[in-house]
């Protein structure tokens, strides 16, 4: 490909808007440009990444038996209406034409919809459907480039099968493929336990990759392998102590004591001493959580725990719900359901709120005061806290997630009605299992780990030329005629070249729009080397030079290649 005859507009400058690595870098290598907020247009030279991503994803999927299939993004609102997603995916499911219609997110509905009355027996099972396809989600705040964005190309498979034991293989298989694909992406990645969050379902793991502009956190030992994504993330921490006395309890006036830290101080006490509570509306009805010291409320693990729809109380329902405002609320006398976080569990003369502002109680025990009380792994897990599994340190961090794996069951064949007869002729519904992979997603990750302060450091199979033929003073008759000669041999051998034969351009521009770009390997013609037959190799990976007879550089890029 001729620089003069295509569309690669670098830029120099550092995009205003653009914070982490790969979204610079995509931008300024004139790979993508922003038409909108979380909306980009992949530009020539990036979409021909993203053929490449796409080409390994298929043939990996089509290993495992895939069947590739093309759904439309564009699907009526009542199929999703049918499964509660509608309401499960709240703001960020595109609504459009009188709210009639969705953009997909994912497409479990219509994989449903197709199966129905189509795949009727067992003989017709297991199987596995794909595409490759743009989806949509409104997202309030699009980050980070191409990795949080309105619309994104996504590879989605779907596994059909007759029962729980057909979805273990199938499930086995898409984590196989996907360690395949990531492998071949060149990607440093590790698997993590997850929410399976709106899409519902049994199991899931997450793929990801450590990285500050990560949307996920996690937590993970690098002593025995244990990682988990925080919101089902656990940890050994610290328990609430159990006194070999249990005191009576009783009221404290705490003027102007709103924090766990200032009921602390004020009390000269332990954060351990202390019950946290906060007030949550599941289907309209107030739930109190309790929460030792500062730990933190994971608000997925309590979703999963009550299921549907749970949101934090508002400042103003407050004081209706429990007769008082924040930091002043306890579960003595609280008259709805009370939930506790397990470390709460063997407590006894602990502090909460009182229901009434500026006091709080002491010498609770909640086994012995709140008879009703209900316990639960409820707390995010902190940097620093024990593994569960070895007892070593976990580390806490960002990462971006490639891909999520999930086990559905029958959530979706159920609420759809999508059956099939069995050997007997007895009716069961189809086990599914729905499998994602974000393909803009490995080429921002796939840069995010592999660039310096020039640009980019391209690898096979993803680099979109295997070399980058630079042209030095494209107006001298010598490099003009052996770079074009240079150029149709190296094609002829099969490689894929990038040929930058601009001569309105300086020889500086060339460089640092070559090492911007970031092909595996730049060929360089100039004249000073030509007089003497040759020409210089630059890896690009290394940024190592050498000067090599021009008879035998097809030779040396052959041992390269």
């Amino acid at each position: 490909m001729r620089f003069t005859k295509n569309f690669i507009p670098t830029l120099k400058e550092i995009p205003a808007d653009a914070v982490i690595p790969s979204h610079v870098l995509m931008i300024r290598s004139g790979m993508v440009r922003m038409l909108s907020a979380g909306i980009y247009s992949f530009l020539p030279l990036g979409y021909k990444i993203v053929r490449k991503i796409s080409d390994i994803i298929r043939e990996e999927m089509n290993a495992i038996g895939g069947q590739e299939f093309h759904f439309p993004g564009l699907n009526p609102k009542e199929i999703w209406d049918a499964t509660g997603r509608v309401e499960a995916f709240g703001d960020i499911l595109f609504h459009i034409k009188n709210r009639e219609y969705v953009l997909a997110p994912t497409h479990e509905e219509i994989v449903a919809f197709h199966a129905k009355g189509a795949v009727t027996s067992y003989k017709e099972l297991p199987q596995i459907w794909y595409q490759i396809q743009t989806k949509f989600r409104n997202e309030p705040r699009p980050r980070s480039g191409v990795i949080r964005g309105r619309q994104f190309l996504m590879k989605d498979a779907y596994t059909l099968d007759k029962d729980f034991e057909g979805l273990d293989v199938g499930y086995a298989k898409h984590d196989m493929a996907y360690r395949k694909i990531f492998d071949r992406c060149r990607l440093k990645y590790f698997v993590v336990g997850a929410s399976s969050g709106a899409m519902g379902g049994s199991k899931s793991e997450e793929f990801m990759v450590k990285s500050d502009a990560g949307e996920d956190t996690i937590a993970y030992c690098e002593k025995c392998g244990y990682a988990a994504n925080v919101e089902v993330a656990q940890s050994v921490a610290k328990s609430a102590t159990r006194h070999s006395e249990s005191k009576s309890y009783y009221e404290i006036s705490t003027p102007n004591v709103k924090s766990i830290d200032e009921l602390c101080a004020f009390l000269k006490i332990d954060e351990h001493e202390t019950a946290k509570s906060r007030i949550y509306i599941h289907y309209g009805k107030p739930v109190l959580v309790l929460m030792l010291g500062n730990d933190e409320v994971n608000e997925t693990k309590l979703g999963s725990l009550l299921g549907g729809n749970v949101r934090p109380a508002h400042p103003e329902e407050l004081k209706e719900i429990s007769g008082a405002d924040a930091g002043s609320i306890g579960p003595i006398g609280f008259k709805n359901r009370i939930i506790a976080d397990k470390l709460l569990k063997e407590g006894n003369n602990l502090y909460s709120g009182a229901n009434k502002n500026d006091y709080h109680i002491g010498g609770i025990d909640l086994k012995r005061d709140v008879p009703n009380i209900e316990y639960a792994d409820l707390r995010t897990v902190e940097n620093g806290e024990s593994c569960v599994r070895c007892s070593s340190t976990l580390e806490v961090f960002k990462a971006i997630e490639l891909g999520h794996i999930f086990k559905l069951g029958t959530k979706y064949s159920e609420a759809l009605g999508v059956n099939y007869l069995d050997e007997n002729g007895k009716e069961h519904p189809i086990v599914m299992g729905s499998y994602g992979i974000g393909v803009e997603r490995i080429f921002a990750c796939y840069i995010e780990q592999n660039y310096d302060d020039k640009g980019i450091i391209w690898k096979k199979p993803l680099a979109p030329f295997d070399i980058h033929l630079i042209g030095l003073n494209m107006k001298n008759g010598l490099v003009a005629d052996t770079s074009n000669k240079l150029y149709d041999d190296l094609q002829k051998e099969g490689f894929e070249v990038l040929y930058d034969d601009r001569n309105d351009v300086s020889a500086g521009v060339k460089f640092n729009d070559a090492d911007l770009l970031g092909m595996p390997v730049q060929v360089i013609v100039g004249e000073k080397n030509l007089k003497d037959g040759k020409v210089e190799l630059k890896l690009r990976v290394t940024n190592e030079k050498s000067i090599l007879e021009l008879s035998g550089l097809i030779k040396k890029l052959k041992e390269q290649n």
